[in-house]
């Protein structure tokens, strides 16, 4: 709760520092905004990302169910598929721009660009890959970041000045600020090895997950998803280093350094190792 007072309190003081020129009304609302972001449901953060998703399906031609976009995808991924408790959906939009994305939510979206480029090895790769950031919560953090960053545009259209012009202009851009963050090196790494998975777990030959990364890393500078991944050369290496058993998934990495942190603690301090193990029992 004291973080939930803080956030709003420096909101008020940002916006109420010329309260003469402050609609405050709006003022506000984005104090209560930034409270909320902290503080956002798994059930608010999937209303956000169906919110999201209607948006830029607006914004964009979709693929009709008759186009060989929609035909061609529905012949590489099984519509229903089923991951814990998120359930998949999948479209394609209708630009020449590579690029695909996915919403907390399950959506999962790819560009007809990105269609052009790639075999279909490489499109279920990349497919898992999106797959990856929502099973491994990734979006909803997003989501959380960007719904505080609207509270701060919407801190600053209070102000009835030229800046606040401008933040006005951008307030509601809450979509655009999904697409826009990047996704950090751990985060792209996991949803790598997610996609990987996913190729093996269908029995599909995995190394169309190192040529498609080969195939983006020869995309010319600017294209959209170059600013929102990392270097997909060097994560194609990283991926070829595991197909050849030169280096372990990030999840695997993870229970290595825990397993051997557990040993170490068992031999050389067992009171401390008994009574971590009460606390966290991950540790067991």
């Amino acid at each position: 709760m004291i973080n939930y007072l803080i956030a709003a309190s420096c909101l008020c003081m940002l916006v109420l520092a010329g309260c003469g020129d402050t609609d405050i009304q709006m003022a506000t609302g984005a104090g209560m905004d930034a409270v909320k972001a902290l503080a956002l449901s798994d059930r608010d953060v999937l209303d956000i990302a169906s919110q999201a998703t209607q948006s830029f399906d607006k914004q964009h031609t979709m693929a009709p169910p008759e186009s060989p976009y929609t035909q061609r995808l529905n012949r590489l991924i099984v519509q229903n598929f089923q991951d814990g408790d998120v359930k998949f959906s999948y479209a394609v939009h209708l630009s020449p721009e590579v690029n695909a994305f996915a919403m907390a939510n399950g959506t999962i979206r790819l560009y007809s660009g990105i269609m052009d480029m790639l075999g279909d090895g490489e499109l279920r790769f990349v497919i898992g890959h999106e797959m990856g950031h929502v099973v491994k919560n990734h979006i909803r953090k997003k989501i959380k970041l960007a719904y505080a960053a609207s509270a701060v545009r919407k801190g600053v259209a209070s102000q009835q000045n030229t800046a606040g012009d401008l933040a006005r202009s951008v307030f509601g851009g809450l979509a655009e600020s999904l697409m826009n963050a990047q996704f950090s090196q751990l985060e792209e790494k996991e949803a790598d090895d997610y996609g990987l998975f996913f190729l093996k777990r269908g029995n599909h030959e995995p190394r169309s997950a190192v040529t498609a990364l080969q195939k983006l890393a020869g995309l010319s500078q600017g294209q959209s998803f170059l600013s929102s991944h990392p270097d997909p050369g060097k994560r194609a290496e990283r991926l070829l280093a595991q197909l050849e058993g030169r280096a372990l998934p990030i999840e695997e990495q993870k229970q290595d350094i825990l397993k051997r942190f557990r040993a170490f603690l068992e031999t050389n301090a067992p009171f401390l190792f008994k009574e971590i193990k009460k606390y966290f029992p991950a540790m067991a």
